[in-house]
């Protein structure tokens, strides 16, 4: 089976597009959702969090999300090495997910994917872009969070300019139509091989 790996930055609207693919038949595995609720299941994830976070990293339901964000956000080397204990669980988790699809091809989307060098494992990847200010207004709306926040975070991701080198293909998330299309016509291709 094929991989194709769909990224973007946050707010460009990935989401969207994996939905587009889930339209059109196309089994989607969410990476982010999974590491999410494999941070919450796995003991060891827990055990490996606790011990570079304290314990304050987990409560009664589970991850501390505010107190793990603070910590992540505020110190690049810290998201890296959270990230290097949750990734291999998800990578993993993602091969046993694909030996269950039995359609042509599949979609991988990972806020991260060029980041952590999972790219390397799909047959094409797919970036999602869209203007800056587009994409803080997304995320405002979808969270509920501040303009400063978000800069934050995406000031934590890699810049488009260098994802566009590493990319496949690129759709420019403006346009809802235009997207829609645009996945269409992936689809078609992806199908021919």
């Amino acid at each position: 089976m094929k991989v194709v790996g769909l990224t973007g930055g946050i707010g460009s609207g990935k989401s969207t597009v994996a939905g587009f693919f889930v339209e059109l038949g196309v089994p989607v595995y969410i990476a982010d959702l999974e590491a999410k609720r494999l941070t919450n299941t796995s003991k060891v994830i827990r055990k490996k969090i606790i011990a570079l976070l304290g314990k304050d990293a987990y409560d009664k339901d589970g991850i501390s999300r505010i107190f793990v964000a603070d910590k992540i956000f505020n110190d690049k080397s810290i998201l890296k090495r959270v990230n290097k204990i949750i990734h291999p669980k998800v990578a993993l988790h993602f091969q046993r997910w694909m030996l269950k699809q039995t359609a042509p091809y599949c979609i991988k989307e990972a806020a991260i994917l060029f980041e952590n060098g999972s790219y390397k494992n799909c047959d094409y990847t797919i970036l999602v872009t869209a203007p800056t200010e587009i994409r803080i207004k997304r995320v405002m709306k979808r969270d509920m969070t501040t303009e400063f926040e978000i800069e934050n975070r995406i000031s934590n991701q890699w810049d488009d300019e260098k994802k566009i080198p590493l990319a496949d293909f690129q759709i420019d998330n403006i346009d809802l139509e235009a997207t829609r299309s645009k996945v269409k016509e992936l689809h078609l291709r992806f199908l021919e091989g």
